[in-house]
């Protein structure tokens, strides 16, 4: 069952039916042209993460701000920005199963598909759904660089790699993929710093290792919203794939920032409304478990004093209110930041855009639920 509209174009953020996800387009937009101008100009490109998002009207305001194209995670994901006319797609995953392949080769009769490896077997696989198509896939091998996550070692496994994919029929070697997941949330900026330069290092060698073997290697992808700008500067990436950026969270806002480290404006909340004070201390709010994503902490409420979201279940969000704190009446409104964009995001079939006191659009999540 779909979820309704919580709201329509032109009406007072008032009327929002709530709990509601929610963007500040004026912070939304700052957080987008800021990424866009530090990019450009830099030597490498721009290719966004959309698994942040999942919506088909940002990965547009994305690519007219110049991004060579988007990330997914999940063929599905990348099925519903193909359907919606994005041409340029990067699955950053490791694609398996019969049924999974086949679909992934069907995209690429109608975009650019890109997808990574880390194994021969799984090469030879993506060739074969690749040829049965019709189509050529673009592939890169994933290298650990410290993430811990999937990738094969730098050196010689990454050149073994590199070598099957460039030998399968139905595919073309495209590069590197080295993000470093694990470095995105280093509170210090020196950690971050450290981390992107180890990362750097490994990205280099291995390329250098590629090449020795007579396989160009054209792109080394990588980066998040946490140390885009390290690998920007590194010499070594050519590609950057933030994604929480557009939005940003309670976790993102833990990091420490250097003085030249830009910083992203908080433009993604969900609105809740207060729908019971039993006693002084204590408000409830109708946003609960279901409607934001608590792996990496409970939401902070916005803007409001002297409140904070301490417990929640499946319906119900309790606030403390603070001894010197006025208690928010009952059908009141509470903007929370998530702690954790992504999979918040992942809750809702709307996101709606606001700009000031009035609603401006309502765009859809259409890669919302795509698991597979």
């Amino acid at each position: 069952m779909s979820q309704r509209p919580p709201a329509l174009a032109g009406d007072p953020v008032d009327a929002i039916d709530t709990p509601a996800l929610v963007v500040d387009l004026d912070a939304f937009e700052r957080n987008l042209d800021l990424m866009a101008n530090a990019v450009r100009g830099a030597g490498v490109r721009l290719r966004p993460h959309a698994k942040s998002h999942k919506c088909p009207p940002i990965a547009d305001a994305q690519l007219e701000r110049g991004a060579v194209g988007i990330c997914c995670q999940k063929v599905g994901e990348a099925e519903a920005f193909v359907d919606a006319g994005i041409l340029d797609v990067l699955v950053t995953n490791e694609i398996v199963g019969t049924a999974k392949l086949a679909r992934l080769a069907a995209l690429a009769r109608r975009a650019r598909i890109g997808v990574l490896a880390d194994d021969a077997g799984n090469v030879a696989d993506l060739g074969r759904a690749a040829t049965a198509a019709g189509v050529v896939l673009d592939v890169y091998v994933e290298v650990d660089v410290g993430a811990g996550r999937c990738g094969v070692a730098p050196g010689a496994p990454t050149v073994a790699i590199a070598t099957a994919i460039a030998r399968t029929p139905g595919l073309r070697f495209a590069g590197i993929h080295a993000y470093h997941g694990r470095a995105q949330h280093r509170r210090a900026p020196a950690e971050r710093r450290e981390a992107i330069a180890q990362a750097a290092a490994l990205a280099a060698d291995s390329r250098a290792a590629i090449e020795a073997a007579g396989i160009a290697c054209p792109t080394i992808t990588g980066a998040g919203t946490g140390t885009w700008q390290h690998e920007r500067d590194s010499g070594v990436y050519t590609e950057l794939q933030p994604g929480s950026y557009v939005f940003m969270d309670a976790d993102y806002g833990r990091n420490a920032l250097a003085p030249d480290e830009h910083a992203f404006e908080q433009s993604l909340y969900v609105l809740a409304t207060v729908m019971s004070a039993p006693v002084r201390d204590r408000a409830v709010v109708d946003a609960g478990l279901k409607a934001l994503a608590f792996d990496s902490g409970p939401p902070i409420v916005h803007a409001a004093h002297g409140l904070e979201y301490v417990q929640a279940s499946d319906e119900h969000g309790v606030l403390a209110v603070a001894p010197d704190a006025p208690p928010p009446p009952i059908g009141s409104r509470v903007w929370l930041i998530p702690g954790h964009c992504d999979p918040t995001v992942n809750l809702y079939d709307w996101i709606v855009g606001v700009r000031g006191r009035r609603v401006e659009c309502l765009w859809p999540i259409a890669a919302r639920g795509a698991l597979a």
